[in-house]
């Protein structure tokens, strides 16, 4: 049975925000990957838009989603269900670090608007 405990959790930091991952194909999860995020106060992460479906649930804290241009507050508690191909933003305004849980297929890859492509390393 794989178990990844939290000591054995990969820790990867891009724009601002702290990416804990643990279900990746490295750790034994064949078609998802899940990952725990950490957004401190006033970080805004770049628009991009993602490859695969992400949900994305809100552990802790409060951000400003915008999803396709539209933007909502989204609280503790809240998940947001991000399509293929669709652009996302997030931004942590507050003064508390926010934490969520995001899961979504491997292979994930994000275009940026500039044209530049992330392939993140905790979701493949």
């Amino acid at each position: 049975m794989p178990v990844v405990r939290s000591s054995d959790a990969v820790t990867h930091e891009i724009h601002g925000a702290r990416f804990v991952s643990y279900a990746t194909p490295l750790t034994g999860s064949k078609e998802l990957c899940a990952w725990r995020g950490e957004i401190p106060p006033g970080t805004r992460a770049p628009a991009h838009a993602v490859s695969h479906e992400e949900i994305f649930h809100l552990l802790v804290g409060e951000l400003l989603v915008t999803l396709d241009g539209r933007t909502e507050r989204v609280r503790a508690g809240d998940t947001v269900i991000v399509g293929a191909g669709a652009t996302l933003g997030v931004e942590n305004p507050t003064g508390h670090t926010a934490i969520s849980w995001v899961t979504t297929s491997v292979g994930l890859t994000a275009e940026l608007a500039d044209g530049g492509r992330i392939t993140p390393p905790w979701a493949n």
